[in-house]
């Protein structure tokens, strides 16, 4: 594990180490929180500069796919698959060629206090927005190989029934929701990780199983969704919520469990005020500089190791981070 502070295309000179054409390695872009705002211009300057950044990043280097991890529109989401939303806050502010790609979707608190279902249904209208429901898998390949990574996308909303998981006595999703409901999902997740044979398998979702900063650790996540990436050896988590970056690597059952927030994309938060409810020892890095403007997560898949760069959207990297596959073909 690294921290740089170099410009992006030294990054990309590094990763590009020799004059082959052919791409060897799965490429991802990880961004949450980024949902601009609800009144005109609809977007940040932080919201525009990491999608400026993103779309350099991805041209040089052929991402494959966007993975946006909830909050998608502030503050109320969406209220409708006509809601203007979409383009002022999505198709505008990420409008460029290298970005269309698949942009997997999952969805935040914010979103359900607008309409989730419209989010889903703007799949069939859009060349790009994948989120074919609250929750799914979508498997990749790696390139240049028969080796495999599983990108498991969770609702941890409906997981937990609370859109203030820190206050869940205060703020109850919905009286609508039945308690079955919720563990209809806790039972297809496990046996989505059960049934999983890919060599990386990552696990995303708004709220982060553990975070030092304004929100803290999701109680819900630590209880029941922690023992299950432990117990099929799940690569590594990958959330939002908390509006800055973390790497938490948390030891148990004999392995290592790493937990990256990546919530950047649209506000900072200087907040560490939870920085003694995580495991100690565990923190990694932590960046939350409210002067900046944002950063996101780029992951790199090849058959060796998955490698998590935290970039801001001024092209310098801020740390690296990687992981080797669970098992070689």
């Amino acid at each position: 594990m690294y921290k740089f502070a170099f410009p992006l295309f030294l990054f990309i000179a590094v990763l590009l180490n020799d004059t082959s054409c052919s791409k060897t390695s799965l490429r991802l872009e990880v961004i949450a929180d980024w949902g601009g705002l609800p009144v005109f211009p609809y977007k940040t300057f932080v919201e525009l500069a990491v999608g400026r950044e993103m779309a350099y990043l991805a041209s040089k280097l052929e991402i494959d796919a966007v993975l946006a991890l909830g909050d998608n529109f502030y503050l109320d989401g969406v209220k409708s698959v006509n809601d203007l939303r979409f383009k002022e806050t999505f198709e505008t502010a990420f409008n460029y060629e290298s970005l269309h790609v698949p942009w997997l979707v999952v969805a935040g608190n914010h979103d359900y206090y607008g309409n989730v279902s419209a989010q889903i249904a703007y799949t069939k209208i859009s060349d790009r927005w994948f989120f074919p429901d609250f929750y799914y898998v979508k498997r990749f390949t790696v390139p240049m190989s028969n080796m495999t990574a599983d990108v498991i996308m969770i609702d941890t909303v409906l997981l937990c029934g609370y859109t203030s998981p820190e206050h869940p006595y205060e703020q109850p999703l919905l009286d609508s929701i039945p308690l079955k409901t919720r563990e209809k999902h806790w039972k297809w997740l496990e046996d989505t990780l059960k049934l999983s044979r890919a060599n990386y398998v990552l696990v995303c979702g708004h709220y982060p199983v553990y975070s030092i900063a304004t929100h803290g650790p999701t109680k819900c996540l630590v209880d029941r969704l922690q023992p299950l990436l432990f117990k099929y050896n799940v690569t590594a988590y990958f959330s939002g919520h908390d509006h800055n970056l973390q790497h938490i690597q948390v030891l148990g059952r004999g392995q290592t469990m790493d937990y990256f927030v990546t919530g950047s994309a649209n506000f900072i938060d200087p907040s560490t005020k939870n920085i003694r409810e995580i495991p100690p020892g565990s923190l990694r890095f932590h960046w939350n500089d409210p002067f900046s403007l944002g950063a996101f997560s780029y992951l790199d898949i090849n058959a060796s190791n998955m490698t998590v760069t935290f970039v801001l959207s001024n092209g310098k990297i801020l740390y690296i981070s990687s992981k080797k596959p669970r098992y070689y073909n």
